[in-house]
């Protein structure tokens, strides 16, 4: 073994650079053409399909599929824009094997599901690689619409109205634009820069404009902005984490999950990226494997997912738990954090087993550490918000806040689930009823 991988502490350079950059590869390489042909020879293209049924965006899956096996990528890339204007992205960060594949009728058959997630990304991947944009803009409305946040969610909104000819504002914290497409998804799950690919692509559309470092609180208020714009769409995601509580847990080494992922992302040099020799993340999400898995890929020794509840309480799906047991991550489960062991830097982290109910049970164990990443969720950030319903902006109908002429989705908003696609398709739905209310206030 290679003694760099047993060096005590958190260091950069555990891996030669071409190893690291073999590790963080693409986790699925695309279809050929004569794979795609194959895979979409699969479908049955059922009448009433469930594919369709189980998408958040409603693609017509079965048509897409037919596009691609007479030939046509390109009409199936538009096929499946039009419900989902990233569909690129999401392709290649969807759960499918919890939603459209998990439906597939080939799936109840015989276990095994037409590739519908690596067929959608074959078409438009066809599509964006020919520099195509497929959607124009209606003649100008002449009114202005501020979306708060360029991540799925506020990029879906902003092209669905810019689509119908209104201006769009979009303003984002961060540096760069595409929120958790560009800062919080694994590297190997979306490489070659594509979240950025795929936003320079969305703005083809026209009428878009990004203004990046301005975030609702400090640089914004909602009053401002309604005040400034005939609608406002709130689409800026969870940006707080939520606190360790067990003692010591303010000790170096204590990280937020996000945070590290957030600069492998933006990492141009792997190598020079610290991992620590004993890993350990606290969570069971997505965020949480992600995390762990790309720590084994840095060169990491021991790296451990230890989780309150039981396996099936996981939110992160049974797919993406294999993938972690795959790439040589423990999972432990029914274990609470009851402290961070250490003198300044975290060295062990204690937890205590617990039952499905999170009643501790008396045993401890410790695990060794010297890097520990918390992913025990997010909380949502800003002053004057909305009306909340547990900790996110309440919303009924399409995105309607309690505030008029506010509409809000994606992660920031209560009720769906924390997807890329969902977000995607709450900004969509959002932005065809702020176009529908404005141009009804024009026609009364």
């Amino acid at each position: 073994m290679d003694a760099r991988a047993l060096k005590d502490g958190v260091v950069p350079g555990r891996l030669d650079a071409d190893v690291l950059t073999e590790q963080f590869a693409d986790l699925h390489a695309p279809l050929s053409d004569h794979e795609a042909l194959v895979a979409a020879d699969r479908c049955y293209f059922c009448h009433d399909a469930p594919c369709i049924t189980a998408c958040p965006t409603a693609i017509d899956i079965p048509l897409f599929i037919r596009q691609i096996a007479t030939g046509t990528p390109e009409a199936a890339a538009k096929t499946i824009l039009t419900q989902n204007i990233m569909g690129g992205m999401c392709a290649r960060v969807c759960p499918t094997e919890t939603l459209c594949e998990e439906a597939c009728v080939r799936e109840a058959a015989e276990g095994e599901p037409v590739q519908i997630g690596r067929l959608q990304r074959y078409a438009t991947d066809e599509l964006m690689s020919q520099g195509i944009h497929p959607f124009s803009r209606a003649a100008s409305t002449g009114k202005r619409i501020a979306v708060v946040g360029a991540g799925p969610a506020g990029l879906s909104c902003a092209h669905r109205l810019a689509m119908h000819g209104h201006a769009v504002v979009v303003y984002d914290a961060r540096p760069k634009a595409g929120g958790l497409n560009e800062y919080g998804i694994a590297a190997y799950k979306t490489t070659d820069d594509f979240a950025a690919r795929e936003v320079d692509w969305l703005l083809q559309i026209g009428g878009i404009t990004i203004e990046t470092g301005q975030a609702l609180g400090p640089d914004l208020t909602l009053e401002g902005l309604r005040g400034a714009f005939d609608a406002v769409f709130l689409g800026m995601g969870l940006g707080g984490v939520n606190e360790l509580t067990a003692p010591g847990a303010d000790k170096d080494g204590v990280l937020d999950a996000v945070d590290f992922i957030a600069e492998l992302r933006q990492s141009s040099d792997l190598s020079a990226l610290p991992v620590g020799r004993d890993v350990v993340v606290i969570g069971g999400g997505m965020t949480a494997v992600d995390a762990a898995v790309q720590s084994k890929l840095l060169g990491a020794l021991n790296v451990t997912i230890v989780y309150r509840r039981g396996r099936d309480r996981m939110n992160a799906s049974v797919w993406e738990q294999d993938l972690a047991a795959a790439k040589g991550v423990r999972i432990i489960t029914n274990a609470s954090p009851v402290a961070v062991h250490g003198n300044g830097s975290v060295r062990e982290i204690e937890f205590e087993f617990t039952d499905d109910d999170l009643k501790p049970t008396g045993e401890t164990f410790r695990l060794a550490a010297d890097q520990v990443f918390k992913a025990i969720g997010q909380t949502l950030e800003g002053d004057g918000l909305p009306d909340l319903n547990g900790g996110k902006i309440a919303v009924t109908g399409a995105g309607r806040t309690s505030v008029n002429g506010v509409w809000a989705g994606g992660d920031c908003a209560a009720g769906g689930e924390d997807l890329t696609v969902t977000a995607v398709a709450e900004g969509r739905d959002a932005a065809e009823d702020i176009h529908a209310t404005l141009m009804e206030g024009d026609n009364g």
